[in-house]
C-alpha cells in the first residue's frame, strides 16, 4: 500500500472550486468531485482538514466597497463559508467519508464550535473536519482561517488548492507568454514579490510557525494525492536552506 510522507494536511479551497458548470452558487458535480479528492488522500491515511471560502456565494470586499459596513459584510461572507462546508459535508458523505464541521460561530443546530481539542480528536478517528466561519472575525480571510487553523491542529502541510492554477508564477500567465513558474520560494520572497498567493497576514503566520505552502491546480485529478506521496507538484513555499 502507497504511503504518505504526511500524517496530518490542511486543505484550503475557494468557494470557486464549487461553482463548476455554474456561473454561481454550487454546482453538486464540481462538489462531488472535490470530494472524491479528498476520499483518495483519506484513502492514503492522512488526517485531513479543510478550509473553504465563501465566494461563490458572497464577497465581503465587494459589498464593502459597495457601501455596506465592512464587518456585517465580513460576517455574511462566514455564512456563505457555512453553506458551502454544509454542502461539501454531505458530498463527502455520500462518498462514504465521516465528516465534522466546526464553525467559528455559534450554529449549534447544524455544526459543532470550533474546539481544538475536539478538532483533532475527530482527525484521530479518521474523520474529515471542515472549519467554517472563518476565525470568526471580520476583516479576516479563509486564508487567514486555514493557516491559524492548521496550524492549531498541528498539520505539517498547508494545501492551497487553485483552479487552473498549477502554481505561483512571477507574473500572470494569462497575460504574460513569458511567465516563470516557481518550483520552489522563499517565505520572504512570496512577501516581498507581491505574489497572489494568499494574502499576507497569512502567509507570514505560516512562516512564523515553519508551515510549508503547497500551491497547485485542483481541478486536475491526483494532484492532491501526489502531494501527499511526496512528488513535486506546483509550487512549494518554505524555508529555503
Amino acid at each position: 500500500m502507497n504511503k504518505s510522507v504526511y500524517r496530518r494536511a490542511l486543505l484550503k479551497l475557494s468557494g470557486e472550486s464549487l461553482v463548476g458548470k455554474a456561473k454561481f452558487g454550487i454546482d453538486p458535480e464540481a462538489t462531488s468531485y472535490i470530494a472524491s479528492q479528498i476520499k483518495a488522500a483519506d484513502e492514503l491515511g492522512v488526517q485531513i482538514a479543510a478550509v473553504i471560502g465563501g465566494g461563490n456565494i458572497w464577497r465581503g470586499a465587494q459589498a464593502a466597497e459597495q457601501g455596506m459596513d465592512r464587518a456585517t459584510a465580513d460576517y455574511a461572507g462566514m455564512l456563505a463559508t457555512v453553506i458551502n462546508s454544509l454542502a461539501l459535508q454531505d458530498a463527502l458523505e455520500k462518498h462514504q467519508i465521516m465528516t465534522r464541521i466546526q464553525v467559528a460561530l455559534q450554529m449549534q443546530s447544524i455544526a459543532e464550535p470550533y474546539i481544538r481539542r475536539r478538532a483533532i480528536r475527530h482527525l484521530e478517528k479518521g474523520r474529515v473536519v471542515l472549519f467554517a466561519a472563518g476565525t470568526g472575525n471580520p476583516y479576516m480571510t479563509t486564508d487567514t482561517a486555514a493557516a491559524l487553523r492548521a496550524i492549531e491542529i498541528g498539520a505539517e502541510v498547508l494545501l492551497m488548492a487553485k483552479n487552473n492554477v498549477d502554481g505561483v508564477y512571477d507574473s500572470d500567465p494569462n497575460k504574460h507568454s513569458d511567465a516563470k513558474r516557481f518550483e520552489r520560494l522563499d517565505y520572504m520572497e512570496a512577501l516581498n514579490r507581491r505574489l497572489d498567493v494568499m494574502d499576507n497576514t497569512a502567509l507570514s503566520l505560516c512562516m512564523d510557525n515553519g508551515l510549508p505552502i503547497i500551491v497547485f491546480d485542483i481541478l486536475q485529478p491526483g494532484n492532491i494525492v501526489s502531494i501527499l506521496m511526496g512528488d513535486t507538484v506546483g509550487t512549494t513555499i518554505a524555508e529555503v536552506g
